[in-house]
């Protein structure tokens, strides 16, 4: 199994991102997906985790309302959209895939994890 996640990058405050993560071996009705993140010496945190198809997504409250989570089943690929990036954004992003507990955002609940991208919100 093999997510590959991209789009990280530099980015002003106030702009947007969109991450991708493409998944191969399992197909994203494995269970649920999520994004988690880790900024600098800070633990690895839930950024935003759903069951494809399903209903009412997990959102951390400091994201909520900015980020958006999907998933292309078709492409086998997840996405999170970030919108009005703050500075304390700035981490590495990484995508993973778990079993359906996963919704609730929990690290101990994936069973795949993504490579990580960086993105840094700065001026």
């Amino acid at each position: 199994v093999q997510l590959q996640a991209s789009g990280g990058g530099l980015v002003q405050p106030g702009n947007s991102l969109r991450l991708s993560c493409a998944v191969r071996g399992v197909t994203l009705d494995y269970g649920a997906i999520g994004w988690f993140r880790q900024a600098p010496g800070k633990k690895r945190e839930g950024v935003s985790c759903m069951v494809p198809g399903g209903h009412h997504p997990y959102y951390a409250d400091s994201v909520t309302g900015r980020f958006t989570i999907s998933a292309d089943n078709a492409k086998n690929t997840m996405y999170l959209q970030m919108n009005s990036l703050k500075q304390e954004d700035t981490a590495v992003y990484y995508c993973a895939v778990g079993s359906l507990l996963l919704w609730r955002c929990t690290g101990a609940d994936v069973d795949y994890w993504g490579q990580g991208t960086l993105v840094t919100v700065s001026s």
